[in-house]
């Protein structure tokens, strides 16, 4: 597999090992973020004449999800203004190279029993089974917001490092399982350095800079999906054994997960992203009243089919199709490990999902940011002279053969990638792939 390090060329190594870079995008990001909850509690409560909505749910979110996670992966995180004043705090300082002791929080080890991403997995469906309102009401938008911004300060105070990020931040779940797909990740140059290595600065800390924020140990990375790219072991890694590579798309895919928190994921991503093609996107009145009116009876029982569509159906189905895999295969071992390993089967099919659905979100909303960019509170104003431009949906001829496109190479994609983990996993891939294929069909019938 080629890889090609970027940090051997000296100008990219001094910028990702320079703080005030990094410091200055993130002070930019925790501006915006921070107005972006005073405009939903204060600014208009009409969506798309509210920054926090049009910022957050349409420019923040094609950012997102056509850019920074399919070429980044983890690079939003890298820059994510959510956990810092709470590692601020923790820390005792802002730019402080090394720990001061200074800090305010308890330190405590993260709980045996919830180091997994199973709370993620909750937090995410939580925010998905009121995305109805969130993407919609500024108000709920700005007490959400607010939410994760505070919860990722308590859990500095009492936690060690980023333990909001790495076990809570249901935006984290979505861009770690999507990470894997990323042309870009960091990796040790040589194991055997690590191994040689007795302080292990990289993940304890230095003169030089702070353990890993994500408690993980670069010389055992083995994938993209717990690694935040803060940088801080390209720092302090005495014998310079850090490199941030570009590489084949989907790399850690060949290594697919032998955990059910994980590969549950998966199922929750893509489902989520068939509903909401369907209720946001979708003709079915009676279906977005139901998600829209919360607490009624035909609330509870959109919470009731929703759940059971990620939770039950899909996986079901799937486990189905893995074991006719396994029949075909004549393979007499355990269906969960190759439940988990072919779960790899649907990143890219998740992925190519969201990309379909948000561009036809994104294209359809666009034309709001200029106009909240003049008047963000919703308020009359018009800074730029744009705040009258008229709401118009955006290459409408273009929008259904693109999404046509899009799904067809994540469905080819999911294919190509059920044919490379089966035979280890002890599968035949054909059940798999005529999964994913009634899947694709369905995500194309729900957009189109």
């Amino acid at each position: 597999m080629t890889r090609h390090e970027l940090t051997r060329f000296p100008l990219i190594k001094a910028l990702l090992k320079n703080r005030w870079p990094q410091l200055a995008v993130y002070a930019a990001l925790l501006a915006g973020f921070i107005f972006a909850i005073f405009a939903g509690f204060v600014g208009s409560p009409v969506g798309n004449h509210n920054f926090s909505i049009v910022f957050v749910w349409i420019a923040w979110w094609a950012m997102l999800i056509l850019a920074a996670v399919p070429f980044f992966g983890r690079g939003w995180c890298a820059v994510c203004p959510i956990p810092l004043p709470g590692e601020w705090l923790q820390r005792g300082a802002i730019l402080e190279l090394a720990p001061t002791g200074k800090g305010v929080s308890l330190g405590r080890r993260w709980p045996n029993p919830l180091r997994n991403i199973w709370m993620q997995n909750i937090s995410f469906t939580l925010v998905a089974l009121f995305s109805s309102v969130i993407l919609t009401m500024p108000l709920i938008t700005a007490v959400v917001l607010s939410a994760m911004f505070f919860l990722a300060i308590g859990s500095s105070m009492v936690f060690e490092r980023r333990a909001f990020c790495r076990y809570l931040c249901p935006v984290g779940g979505f861009i770690g399982l999507y990470s894997q797909i990323a042309p870009l990740e960091l990796r040790v140059k040589t194991t055997r350095a690590c191994a040689s290595c007795k302080e292990k600065p990289c993940y304890h800390g230095s003169e030089a800079g702070y353990g890993c924020p994500w408690q993980v140990f670069p010389g055992g990375l083995q994938k993209n999906s717990y690694c935040g790219l803060c940088m801080e072991c390209l720092r302090t890694c005495p014998v310079d054994n850090i490199a941030v590579n570009l590489r084949p798309f989907s790399s850690d895919l060949a290594t697919p997960t032998k955990r059910l928190d994980e590969a549950f994921k998966a199922f929750i991503m893509v489902g989520a992203a068939l509903i909401y093609a369907g209720v946001l996107l979708g003709p079915w009145g009676a279906l977005k009243d139901a998600a829209y009116r919360i607490g009624s009876g035909v609330w509870f029982a959109y919470v009731g089919v929703f759940l059971s569509v990620l939770f039950v159906l899909m996986p079901s189905l799937y486990a189905l199709a893995v074991k006719a895999g396994m029949l075909l295969a004549k393979t007499s071992s355990a269906v969960r490990p190759a439940f988990a390993a072919m779960s790899a089967a649907l990143v890219p099919l998740g992925l190519m999902f969201w990309v379909a659905f948000s561009l036809g979100f994104v294209f359809t909303n666009a034309t709001y940011i200029l106009a909240a960019l003049s008047d963000p509170l919703g308020w009359g104003w018009n800074l730029f002279g744009t705040a009258n431009i008229p709401w118009q949906p955006l290459f409408t001829g273009l929008l259904a053969p693109l999404q046509t496109l899009v799904l067809i190479a994540g469905m080819l994609w999911s294919a190509e990638t059920a044919q490379k983990v089966a035979s280890a996993a002890g599968v035949r891939p054909l059940p798999v792939i005529i999964y994913c294929l009634l899947a694709t069909l369905v995500m194309l019938g729900l957009l189109l």
